[in-house]
């Protein structure tokens, strides 16, 4: 298996798919191989291997829950990156976001913050926009972050317009830039 792939790196929901997968089919055959092995050696399955099996099932449930979201969800393409990737080294930016709130998922291909703005790109045409923009304005508000402009775009052409005029606008970096990237690593699949 390749090397981890850290959040908000390009390929990060790719590499999370194989690893989410990998370790729910071991857990599950760890517990499937504990009860076999119960049944081997009693005769029965009224022993206690049996029990520690079906607690082995709670880990093995959690992760394919999160394999499930992981399969679901869909990382930036290879174009969208060689079109955003002149703007890697002059903007802090990240690539496979994925937001999930209670009624809808925002999945976000590439995001920048600049100053007090930020901007995403999502690939997927069903994602509301809208929705995105005001679900990540509260995630912001609720951690403390006030006054930031917050823009979704479906369009590749438009964003990359956007992140040109990012570039040439002189702010200074937010001082919770910091703080903000780790919330949205903490919202994120």
């Amino acid at each position: 298996m390749k090397k981890r792939v850290k959040k908000g790196c390009f390929g990060y929901i790719d590499y999370q798919k194989k690893t989410t997968i990998l370790r729910t089919v071991l857990f599950f055959a760890l517990s499937l191989g504990i009860y076999g092995m119960g049944i081997y050696s009693t005769g029965s399955n009224q022993n206690i291997l049996t029990i520690v099996a079906v607690l082995g099932l709670l880990p093995s449930c959690k992760s394919a829950i999160n394999m499930i979201m992981f399969l679901k969800a869909k990382g930036c393409s290879e174009e969208v990156r060689e079109k955003i990737a002149p703007f890697d080294d002059k903007l802090t930016g990240f690539y496979d976001m994925y937001f999930t709130s209670y009624q809808k998922n925002f999945p976000i291909s590439h995001m920048v913050i600049k100053g007090n703005v930020i901007c995403a790109y999502t690939e997927n045409e069903k994602c509301d926009c809208n929705a995105g923009e005001k679900h990540i304005e509260q995630m912001l508000q609720q951690d403390g972050y006030k006054n930031m402009t917050i823009k979704i775009f479906n369009n590749l052409d438009k964003y990359t317009d956007r992140l040109s005029q990012l570039v040439e606008l002189d702010t200074e970096e937010n001082k919770n830039r910091d703080g903000m990237i780790q919330m949205f690593y903490s919202i994120s699949l």
